[in-house]
């Protein structure tokens, strides 16, 4: 019975585009009401939100020392938070040499290279059936199976195809600016987390290769953390559990090559307050053990031999201001 249900359920898809004209999707961009506009997104002169931690020198000086890769993954609202412009800039001074996000991240940077804009109400175009159907915002999927074609990873089609177009707003593209500077910029997609998942041109077979092929670059820059250092803004899913297993790859092949990767730092910043010391992990009746960054990224994994750093604030204070010290850019 499975099977059958399956295939009346992808017939009931194929009849559902079919009857809602979903091959040419309703509404272009230009329609949508967008919650982020241009002024949003901060310049590097620009004041933001104090933010200041006695620990967050000593991620600076790691980063700065590069030792070891310098891994930034984020949530997507990291970008929403205005902060492109200070992603791109340690991109361009050399200081980050891997960016992880996670599918939302490329549509939210697509869009603003785009159009200058992003962010859709959910409230006010689920009513309607709209939400997340914009014609414009399909086109990732074509670029997701080319990706797949090429042997591409998802996020190195994103950033060349950025990077060779005409947007009027790509100088604000973190995709386009890792492109450019030869920095992997990774997509770790989940089928149905996004809105292109939506879209009848959506090959899920494409966004998987894709998206694996971007996983496996990612593990190869876990093999070099030795020394180094993981910084995750905001991602309370994606973050820990991709690190986690490209992690136990990269020990795994470590180990038959009788090296060790232990010595490293992880720092998360997040809105979450933690209780207590951070570094130790709860007990299972306590929900805080449910959020994984601390027990997965500031616990377990750097518990022979790492060191771990927590700040909380919002991502328009805490990114700006690590990257005033990374840079020099003391206030």
């Amino acid at each position: 019975m499975y099977l059958l249900e399956k295939l009346l359920l992808f017939a009931g898809k194929v009849d559902l585009y079919a009857r809602r004209g979903l091959a040419a999707l309703p509404a272009g961009l230009a329609e949508r009401k967008h919650d982020l506009h241009l002024p949003n997104w901060l310049s590097l002169d620009d004041a933001t939100p104090p933010f200041e931690h006695s620990e967050l020198a000593a991620v600076a000086e790691r980063i700065r020392a590069r030792r070891g890769a310098r891994i930034l993954m984020m949530g997507a609202h990291v970008l929403r938070a205005g902060v492109n412009r200070h992603i791109i800039d340690l991109i361009d001074r050399g200081h980050i040499d891997q960016i992880a996000m996670n599918g939302a991240g490329a549509i939210h940077d697509y869009e603003l290279a785009r159009i200058g804009a992003t962010t859709e109400s959910v409230d006010r175009y689920i009513r309607t059936g709209e939400f997340g159907l914009w014609r414009e915002t399909g086109e990732l999927n074509d670029w997701i199976r080319e990706a797949a074609a090429e042997g591409l990873g998802l996020g190195e089609n994103v950033g060349r195809r950025i990077e060779a177009s005409d947007y009027p707003h790509k100088d604000l593209s973190v995709f386009a600016a890792a492109y450019r500077r030869g920095v992997p910029a990774t997509v770790h997609a989940g089928i149905g987390y996004d809105i292109i998942h939506e879209h009848p041109n959506c090959d899920g077979a494409a966004v998987g290769a894709a998206s694996y092929t971007d996983f496996l670059i990612f593990a190869r820059a876990v093999e070099r953390l030795e020394g180094g250092v993981l910084l995750n803004f905001g991602s309370a899913i994606m973050g820990p559990e991709v690190y986690l297993k490209a992690l136990a790859m990269a020990r795994n092949v470590a180990r038959q090559q009788d090296r060790t990767i232990r010595d490293f730092a992880t720092a998360v910043f997040d809105l979450v307050p933690i209780r207590g010391d951070h570094r130790r992990e709860l007990p299972k009746t306590d929900p805080g053990y449910y959020f994984r960054p601390q027990k997965t990224i500031l616990v377990r994994t750097v518990a022979d031999g790492g060191e771990s750093y927590y700040f909380c604030g919002p991502h328009r204070a805490t990114l700006p201001a690590l990257w005033r010290l990374v840079t020099g850019r003391i206030e």
